[in-house]
């Protein structure tokens, strides 16, 4: 699996359906959301093509909201977080566009989730792009990886472990099938995700909400300064852990912490806004924005850790609203050299 940074062919996106999520057609929450959603298809799309598939009839509707610059392709989808429900691209043998098709039961069989078509999504989308599918038996979503393109894989104990995702699984069998299927040879497992990540329409602890690699040997992780936050003591946890793990070539990592918007609170719960899950695009960053006095201080630095990137700031609350962030809409489909 190459590195988000390395270039790519397209970005694959979903606009959102109306379901138990989002809210029932003509809804105000459903509006909103479609709106978000366009607007990060919107940014991505001012660097590389972006394919946006819509449901049966709404493809007319997502139209509206994009550019001509966006492609607009009828799909029947359950949910919009093409993330987790599309393919993970690999490049075989340096020549060939691969896609592996992890097991998708709605983030470890949730209530209020529905995948009898999800479940298939990232076959149908491997095949529009020509990858050749690998059809994997670990339940996992691609929110719950990041790689450095250069054999190291982060992983989370409380997805790939997850009893109602993997049961009977452990480290080394998961271990065993990611590397297989991702080329990666060192895996290094964080205890857990946000706080918020484990409310009703969490993932139970996705990484690409607290750590993104920015090269090899270095990564970004999410900070949470507040002590009065229940973050705050998980994210110094991870931070140290990170400084202390080598990666697949043996370094020893260097950690870029990023600090978590100033709110502490929304809708009655721990804020969950995180700036690492942003989404590395063909000569740009799409970075959530919280309309937060640390937005500014975060663009500047994630700018300064891609400094051949534009940084796009997209305003992501209704998206974390919902479950997840910019990088959880977004599925790149890596370029072949040639």
């Amino acid at each position: 699996m190459p590195a988000e940074w390395e270039p790519h062919r397209r970005t694959w996106m979903a606009f959102p359906p109306p379901n138990d999520t989002f809210g029932p057609e003509g809804s105000a929450s459903l509006a909103a959301a479609r709106t978000a959603w366009a607007r990060v298809a919107t940014a991505v799309s001012r660097h590389e093509p972006v394919v946006l598939l819509a449901g049966p009839g709404q493809g007319a509707a997502a139209a509206r909201l994009v550019p001509p610059a966006v492609t607009v392709l009828e799909q029947p989808l359950d949910d919009a977080w093409i993330r987790d429900t599309g393919p993970t691209f690999t490049i075989e043998d340096g020549r060939r566009l691969g896609a592996v098709d992890w097991v998708f039961n709605g983030w470890g069989a949730q209530e209020w989730a529905s995948w009898a078509v999800d479940r298939s999504l990232a076959a149908l989308i491997a095949g529009r792009a020509g990858a050749a599918v690998r059809h994997s038996s670990l339940t996992n979503e691609g929110g719950g990886i990041a790689v450095d393109g250069a054999g190291t894989v982060l992983l989370t104990e409380t997805v790939q472990l997850d009893p109602l995702r993997n049961p009977g699984w452990d480290r080394a069998r998961v271990e065993a099938e990611v590397h297989a299927q991702l080329g990666t040879s060192r895996a290094i497992w964080l205890p857990r995700g946000v706080a918020r990540d484990y409310d009703r329409f969490g993932t139970r602890g996705h990484v690409d909400v607290v750590a993104a690699f920015v090269r090899p040997g270095v990564v970004a992780v999410h900070s949470q300064p507040d002590p009065a936050h229940p973050d705050h003591a998980m994210t110094r946890e991870l931070a140290a852990l990170l400084r202390g793990s080598r990666d697949a070539a043996g370094r020893q990592l260097t950690v870029v912490e990023i600090q978590a918007p100033t709110v502490l609170e929304v809708d009655g719960g721990p804020a969950g806004y995180s700036y690492l899950n942003h989404y590395i695009g063909n000569g740009v960053v799409v970075v959530g924005v919280f309309d937060d006095p640390r937005d500014a201080e975060a663009l500047d630095l994630i700018g300064r850790l891609h400094p051949a990137r534009h940084v796009e700031p997209v305003d992501a609350r209704v998206i974390f609203a919902h479950g997840g962030g910019v990088h959880c809409l977004t599925q790149q489909e890596p370029a072949i050299a040639g």
